[in-house]
């Protein structure tokens, strides 16, 4: 090979080259968001406390109360405690004829528990009148999830029952 084809090959292999450093060095596109399902997409878990219940209150059939879970909370832990009375609230009051269900529902188990249709619940806790809860919900992926707290009186004892609670979410 000629002196002059040896320069035409070197500055072929150097243009080669560059434009092959050029091309690599730039940015791929980023995927649209169409193909990018909800439950692949990565968000950052909540976090905080929300009290739930903090009050006293009468169940003559069942007392229900709301709560939400917002979306991506990991580990929603669910705690607190609550105690049930026949008349007022004092210590010699609690007994068995005082105790009620606690139950927690997701909204599709709390619309059969209000058409009366016993189902599955969440959690439940049967006939007590002193009860400590301490319960991981499921994570609520990419949608906040909605339950009920429902405290229910039992068959027997009082008709109407006095409920202190108190009730923490932690997310």
């Amino acid at each position: 090979m000629s002196l002059k084809g040896r320069s035409r090959f070197r500055l072929l292999v150097v243009v080669a080259a560059m434009a092959f450093f050029i091309t690599s060095c730039q940015s791929k596109k980023p995927a649209s968001d169409e193909a990018v399902l909800p439950m692949d997409r990565v968000a950052p878990s909540p976090s905080g406390s929300q009290t739930i219940l903090h009050k006293t209150f009468s169940v003559t059939a069942s007392t229900s109360f709301p709560f939400e879970v917002p979306a991506h909370a990991a580990m929603p832990h669910l705690h607190g405690n609550y105690k049930s009375f026949v008349k007022q609230i004092s210590a010699d009051a609690s007994d068995d004829s005082a105790n009620v269900d606690f139950l927690i529902l997701k909204e599709d188990q709390y619309s059969d528990f209000l058409h009366g249709h016993a189902g599955e619940a969440v959690f439940s806790a049967d006939a007590s009148h002193d009860q400590e809860v301490n319960f991981s919900l499921p994570a609520s992926q990419d949608q906040p999830q909605k339950y009920y707290l429902v405290f229910r009186n039992g068959p027997g004892g009082s008709t109407k029952k006095v409920v202190q609670a108190d009730f923490t979410v932690d997310f």
